[in-house]
Formats: structure tokens, C-alpha cells, sequence
């Protein structure tokens, strides 16, 4: 994409990848992604990260399209995950004499990466390196979400170039600022990656807000997704919330079934919620959909709903991978309930109810478990169990 001018001498590039599958080997990239790195043309000329190897072959061009023959005076590097720091070496190869801004973490990692150990710039949280015009100050922001990651706020523009964080899945398809796109989509991806992403380290996320504190943001420009000059409010209004642990009125099923006899139940038990009034029910098979889709939706909705048939005596393991990412991301603040099936030994529920007493959700109601399949009379065992779900919910 071509370079686009963010404030008067301040340019981003973006760069669209639709090839890459899987975001750090693990997360679906349907829509793809977008890379993004700044640029800062005033007396000194300052580059803020880089892009992905590879992602595209024309990014010592596009540096050259804003400088127009100047060199480069910094290198700044706020975050060294490689799909921004991928380009380090060609631009270092590019601008021998760049000196390289980063904190004491920065340069292990970049040390171990690239072998890079000269013209680096030492920075700590509040230290500042003028431009000219622009005033660049820097905001450590320790796992949020790697340990070197932090943030450059101009002085002048206002802007929060803020690494990682207020990031998206997606590409950005013509539109790059938040005025020009329909929202819509974007926030799905982008909860997709803050739950994926960041949502495992939500403590160190509100540490961040308390530095941010005071501090005039009219833009936002993170190295993913949109960039944010109308309203980064809504921004940091999301991240806020979603680092809370708040969510949405509403049910999420989650089921895992062998021959239908699962899912059978869990579609009674959803009809039931519904007409007792809520109208917010997501249901998902685990084995279906990606668990960065479930993860998301489990950021979203207050109440979560288990279901799984016995598999060798344990949950079945489709299930059980959803489980263990909710525990490695600690989700807090849910509202759990539980069922299963099986046909002769059990053990789906008692599996599950081990995760219940690890992740410590509260449970609203009581777990029920049924043998073969369902007809009425099992069914029926469900009423009361779906109707504890809703009046929970009604509350």
C-alpha cells in the first residue's frame, strides 16, 4: 500500500498480508492482517518499528517515498515480536549510521535476534528524544503483551503510537483510520485479538491505563488494524473493558458431542433459556469452531454454559482444549454451568467440574448428566437446570 499522511509530517505504512494462515502459528487470519510502522519527518527523521520479512518487497521504497533522499536518523522500537521487527536488519543495512531507541529489554532481544549492539539508545518510562518539532516520550508498558513492549507519545500531535495494544485482526481494505471504516467488523477482530493476544496479561493492560493517566490522546496508532484519529476514546473505552473482564448480557453454549446426543441437549437447553426471555444465546461445537473463536465470544458474555460427552473417562479433548485456555488466560468474572452425556462409565461432567473448581466461576446451576439419548424423560431433566441459567440472567 502506499505510504498516507497521519498528521502533517507524520506517515504511516501499511502493509496488507492475506497470505499468512495463522497469526503466530495459532490464530485463523480469515480476513488476514495489516502491518504498521511510522514514520516521523521532521528535523531529525525518526522510523517507529517495522514490518513483517517478507510481508512485502517494496518497504525500503516506501521509507524512501517520505524521506525523499534524507537519512534516517532513529530507529525506534517499541515492540520486538517479528512481525515488526522483521525488517531491522535491511534498514540497519539501509541507514548504517540509524541510532537504534529502545529499553534495556529491547536489546536483548534484539542482541539474540539480530546480533545488534551498536548506535543504541538506552531509553527508560518517561525519557524523551526530540525531533524538532515533535517530541517523542516513552511509556513502558511491560507485558502488554511482551516484556519489552512500549509506547511513543508525541508531544506535539498527541498521538499514542502504541504498539501492539488497541490492535486488530483484519486488513485494512482501502480504509486505514477509524472514520473511514464500518466498525462493525473490526471490533469482533478486534476482541478476537485482544481475548487471543493480550487478554492474558489484562493485569498489565490496566497498569498501562494508569500510566496513560492525564495524558491527551487525539490519535492512536497501533502497528495492527485501524488507526484511530476521530475517536480513540472508543479504543481504549474497548480495551478498558474487555482488561475488566466486563461483558454482555447474554448465554454462550459450548458443547462437545460425539453422535449428536450433546448437542441435542444442548439446543433443548437453549430453547428453554429463550422463552424464558433471554435473547442473547450463542451455541458453538468445539470441534467445529477454531478455539480463538471461543475465546473471544467467552470475553464477551457473562454466562457460560458447558457440555460434554465422556471420552476415555475424561472430557472430550476438544473441550478439554477450550478449558485449558481459559485457564491459562485466567478469565475472571464468569458465571459457569455444567452438563454431559455418555453411555456407560461417565466422567465428561466430572472432568469439567475439575475445571470449575480450578477456573472458580461461580455456578449458577446445578450440573446434570444423562445416559444415552435423549428423549423426553431426559430431556425434561434439563428444565430446571435451563430455567436457573435464565433466571440468572434476568436478574
Amino acid at each position: 500500500m502506499k505510504t498516507v499522511q497521519v498528521y502533517d509530517d507524520i506517515y504511516v505504512i501499511s502493509v496488507n498480508d492475506r497470505r499468512k494462515q495463522l497469526f503466530e502459528n495459532m490464530w485463523p487470519l480469515p480476513c488476514g492482517i495489516a502491518y504498521n510502522c511510522y514514520i516521523v519527518d521532521d528535523e531529525k527523521t525518526a522510523l517507529l518499528d517495522t514490518v513483517e520479512l517478507g510481508s512485502t518487497n517494496n518497504f525500503m521504497a516506501y521509507i524512501n517515498d517520505v524521506l525523499k533522499g534524507k537519512k534516517l536518523d532513529y530507529l525506534i522500537i517499541n515492540h520486538m515480536e517479528p512481525d515488526h521487527s522483521g525488517e531491522i536488519q535491511n534498514v540497519v543495512a539501509r541507514y548504517p549510521d540509524v541510532k537504534i531507541v529502545g529499553n534495556k529489554l529491547t536489546f536483548k532481544i534484539l542482541k539474540s535476534y539480530f546480533n545488534l549492539s551498536e548506535n543504541l539508545i538506552e531509553v527508560a518510562d518517561g525519557d524523551e528524544i526530540n525531533l524538532g518539532k515533535h517530541n517523542l516520550k516513552f511509556i513502558t508498558t511491560t507485558m502488554v503483551h511482551w516484556p519489552e513492549s512500549m509506547m511513543a507519545y508525541d508531544t506535539e500531535s498527541q498521538i499514542l503510537f502504541s504498539q501492539d495494544a488497541f490492535g486488530c485482526f483484519g486488513t485494512l481494505d482501502g480504509a486505514i483510520f477509524d472514520d473511514e471504516a464500518n466498525f462493525d467488523f473490526y471490533e469482533d477482530e478486534m476482541r478476537r485479538y485482544y481475548s487471543n493476544v493480550v487478554g492474558k496479561y489484562s493485569a498489565m493492560v490496566q497498569k498501562a491505563f494508569v500510566k496513560l493517566q492525564g495524558i491527551s490522546v487525539k490519535s492512536i496508532c497501533p502497528i495492527h488494524g485501524l488507526i484511530w484519529r476521530k475517536n480513540p476514546a472508543k479504543a481504549m473505552e474497548l480495551y478498558n473493558k474487555w482488561s475488566n473482564y466486563e461483558t454482555e448480557k447474554g448465554v454462550l453454549i459450548l458443547f462437545a458431542s460425539m453422535y449428536g446426543n450433546t448437542e441435542q441437549i444442548a439446543d433443548y437447553v437453549a430453547r428453554i433459556i429463550s422463552e424464558n426471555g433471554v435473547k442473547n444465546i450463542r451455541i458453538y461445537d468445539v470441534s467445529k469452531t477454531h478455539v480463538s473463536y471461543l475465546m473471544s465470544e467467552a470475553w464477551k458474555y457473562k454466562t457460560i454454559v458447558l457440555g460434554s460427552c465422556a471420552y476415555n473417562g475424561e472430557m472430550h479433548p476438544m473441550m478439554e482444549i477450550f478449558c485449558r485456555e481459559m485457564e491459562h488466560y485466567a478469565l475472571k468474572n464468569r458465571a459457569l454451568a455444567l452438563f454431559g452425556t455418555c453411555s456407560w462409565g461417565g466422567g465428561g461432567l466430572k472432568s469439567l467440574q475439575k475445571f470449575a473448581a480450578n477456573i472458580g466461576w461461580e455456578q449458577i446451576a446445578e450440573p446434570v448428566e444423562v445416559k444415552g439419548i435423549p428423549d423426553n424423560e431426559k430431556f425434561a431433566c434439563f428444565d430446571n437446570f435451563a430455567k436457573s441459567i435464565a433466571d440468572y440472567c434476568n436478574k
